[in-house]
């Protein structure tokens, strides 16, 4: 073999799959070639491992205006002519090596998603896994990441408006960087990626191309981690000042009607851009390399076509429409060089200097191996699986504290805590379309202009919970984000995905990932809502130590009266608070498996997650009526930390109105209390699924639980809120203020 092991091995190809190229091509790759295969054919580009199973997923509804896969994002039409556009990626590896470019970059590489589909980007969301900010390396990582996503959402004044921040061990040389965008546009404006029309002119607009980034798909996002590589120039390097011009030309000039489609440069840079392209309008291209502008002076052709410098787009325009979108982009001061045509042959053709450099059927380049494993379950698994409520020591040494002690020590965990020091870096009310606003609602709520509807969007994950069981870990994550968007109100319309694992080649990680898929595909056909846009994230392991295997969800809902949101807080005093989902608290091990209060206080991570689908769904449509009928006056689930940490967030957020007290106690009623579990740690702190509590008014409380009896749903009247403690019978009497303080200051005391 003409090319050696230690080249193959820096673009992520087997020898195998170089011998597919040339038996491909019926000749040897020459290096810009093999190059743009490598890139075109990792993981990142080519969803080798994992294409075959995404079929799994449910990707359209009556709403969708896109084909999961075939463009840059994913479209949702949500009436009055708008469509929403909305997508999460990854950009983990790089954030491991430069923490604050990583995860700027890959906020600006969203945005270009949203952008490249015509539509204005008015939200940001992310999640975030780091080890545990005990360790000043895990510590140095977080900071880096909040301090990019600020900068660059920030500086581009596009809103933060929500997110989430876990911590485990298993993250701690991999740290998960996931950045959701999501824009809007008038349905008839919204663009194509697909290069359709022979002779058409590819223009490259934005920055100068330069060497950063460059193996960043093939060689960073497409292999594990390993202590002696040096990966810190395949990191890119971001400019939001320019992201920011750059976002306003592309829609100016998309709205001139002369711009016939739209790719966003991100991985794999000129290459990915321009294949893909061609390949979804079944065309090819002719590229001069020469006309591609730069920022570096000597650079060779191979790093033009395979960097991955940010802030660049392509475009597709008529010839005789260049003048016109290039006057757009001179007015904003972006460079705009035609770079290539369209050609009627499917075909790559790259020139420098009058000399060809690259030439590769389209076909060839853009249809990766697909590669069908089998997988095996962990010979552990069924091991971890196993609990039962008498392995778990009930607490009553002194030094574990009783209930109100666990709870405010749950309230002060990392992965409870408020995040309230990191969303307030960002700028969340940046376009004035914010209603629910970080730290405020189990989602974000954003207004949508024109109209009296509103948007929510919420994104979500548990890597514990599918580390024990991936199949019922894939349900449960895709039942959260849709009862995140219920809870304030919104009927969940759509998804878009992250699946963030370890090497796929190995049968375990597969099986984690084939089953946590298919978990996922029947959540989505129970509740009705289509997977649209996605990225898989796959390699996330050091020296053989995967991470948690860890979907990540993100979630769009609507709301025909912005009026009719609901906060996570108690509103005021004298309201009774009822639990939908449960007829009264429970005590089973399998509440426990995979909960922060088995991790926090006994140090453990076990069990079998379960969840009714079922239930879960009637659970849902029982809470969007009583908000939408103004009977729920707050609602919040029962997530991280169970029943005891969901009423005490209430009673913290409780209050808003000007001149409030900015929080609300409450009181369970003696027949509740009476009737807790003497296993009251499972009850009070299990994470069963499908249970949100709703306050409303008492006169209100037999019209909810004959709704719920008619419905289905079991529910159940918890108490009355009022005074300025948190008490459950003889359990827990803790102060608002010192759960307040518990909650609001555990990330910072974590991480000092």
């Amino acid at each position: 073999m003409p090319v050696s092991k230690e080249i193959l091995d820096e673009i992520a190809l087997s020898p195998a799959e170089y011998q597919m190229i040339v038996d491909r091509l019926d000749r040897e790759p020459n290096p810009v070639e093999l190059g743009m295969f490598g890139a075109l054919w990792s993981e990142h580009c080519g969803y080798k491992h994992s294409r075959p199973l995404l079929g799994m997923l449910p990707s359209a509804s009556d709403r969708t205006l896109s084909q999961a896969g075939a463009e840059n994002a994913g479209a949702i039409d949500i009436g009055d002519g708008l469509a929403v556009v909305f997508k999460v990626e990854s950009h983990n590896h790089p954030s491991a090596v430069e923490p604050l470019q990583g995860a700027a970059t890959g906020v600006g590489g969203i945005v270009r998603d949203i952008l490249a589909m015509g539509a204005r980007p008015i939200a940001l969301l992310n999640s975030l896994r780091f080890g545990p900010p005990d360790d000043a390396t895990n510590r140095r990582l977080l900071c880096g990441v909040v301090d990019g996503i600020g900068w660059y959402g920030n500086c581009i004044g596009v809103p933060d408006v929500a997110g989430e921040i876990y911590f485990d061990e298993s993250y701690s040389q991999n740290p998960l960087v996931n950045a959701m965008c999501v824009g809007i546009a008038r349905i008839e404006d919204l663009a194509s990626a697909a290069a359709e029309t022979p002779g058409d002119v590819l223009l490259l607009v934005g920055a100068g191309t330069g060497r950063d980034g460059i193996h960043g798909a093939s060689g960073l996002a497409s292999r594990t981690f390993e202590e002696e590589q040096e990966l810190r120039p395949t990191v890119q390097v971001g400019n939001p000042f320019l992201e920011k011009v750059l976002i306003e030309a592309c829609l100016e000039a998309l709205g001139t009607g002369k711009v016939r489609a739209s790719q966003d440069l991100g991985a794999a840079g000129l290459t990915s851009a321009a294949v893909e392209s061609v390949a979804r309008g079944g065309r090819g291209f002719s590229l001069d390399i020469n006309q591609v502008h730069r920022r570096e002076a000597g650079m060779t052709g191979y790093e033009v076509m395979l960097s991955e410098s940010q802030e660049r787009m392509l475009l597709v325009a008529a010839p005789e429409n260049v003048p016109a979108v290039s006057q757009v982009f001179e007015k904003w001061d972006v460079p705009c060089r035609p770079v290539g045509v369209v050609t009627e042959e499917q075909a790559a053709r790259v020139t420098e200097d009058t000399v060809t450099i690259a030439a590769a059927p389209i076909p060839h380049l853009s249809d990766a191996p697909r590669y069908r494993l089998n997988g095996v379950q962990a010979a552990d698994d069924e091991a971890r699986q196993h609990l039962q409520l008498s392995d778990v020591p009930l607490p009553s040494d002194p030094r574990l504290g009783n209930a109100g002690t666990i709870l405010l020590k749950l309230m002060a965990s990392p992965n409870i805590a408020s995040r309230r020091q990191v969303y307030r870096q960002y700028d969340h009310q940046v376009q004035t379309n914010t209603v629910v606003a970080p730290g405020n609602g189990d989602a974000a709520v954003l207004r949508v202009k024109g109209t009296g509807k509103a948007i929510a969007v919420a994104i979500d994950g548990n890597g514990r919970q599918c580390f024990l069981d991936p199949y019922r870990g894939g349900q449960r994550v895709v039942a959260e984000v849709a009862r995140n968007l219920t809870c304030v109100g919104a009927q969940p319309l759509a998804l878009t995905d992250c699946l963030n694992f370890g090497n796929p080649e190995r049968p375990e990680i597969y099986y984690q990932l084939e089953q946590c898929i298919a978990g996922m595909a029947d959540a989505c056909r129970q509740l009705g809502v289509p997977v649209v846009s996605g990225n898989v994230s796959l390699y996330n392991e050091s020296q053989g130590t995967a991470i948690f295997p860890t979907p990540i969800v993100g979630g769009l809902g609507l709301l025909d009266d912005v009026q009719r949101h609901c906060g996570a807080g108690f509103p005021r005093s004298g309201l009774e608070v009822i639990l939908l989902g449960a007829a009264g608290l429970s005590a089973n091990a399998a509440d426990l498996a995979g909960s922060e209060y088995l991790h926090a206080i006994h140090g453990m991570i076990q069990g079998r997650p379960e969840i009714d689908l079922a239930l879960e769904q009637r659970v849902q449509g029982l809470c969007r009526r009583l908000i939408a009928d103004g009977v729920a006056l707050s609602a919040h689930d029962c997530s991280d930390g169970g029943f005891a940490v969901a009423l005490a967030e209430s009673c913290i957020l409780g209050d808003t109105s000007v001149g409030g007290s900015g929080s609300v106690g409450f009181t369970a009623s003696a027949e509740f209390a009476a009737n807790i579990p003497a296993r009251w740690d499972a009850a009070l702190f299990g994470e069963a699924s499908s249970r949100i509590l709703v306050a409303v008014e008492p006169e209100n409380v037999p019209t909810v639980l004959d709704a719920a009896q008619s419905l289905n749903v079991p529910a159940c009247q918890v108490g009355e809120t009022g005074g300025a403690r948190l008490h459950i019978g003889s359990l827990v009497d803790v102060g608002i203020d010192e759960s307040a303080d518990a909650w609001y200051g555990g990330l910072n005391q974590a991480s000092s």
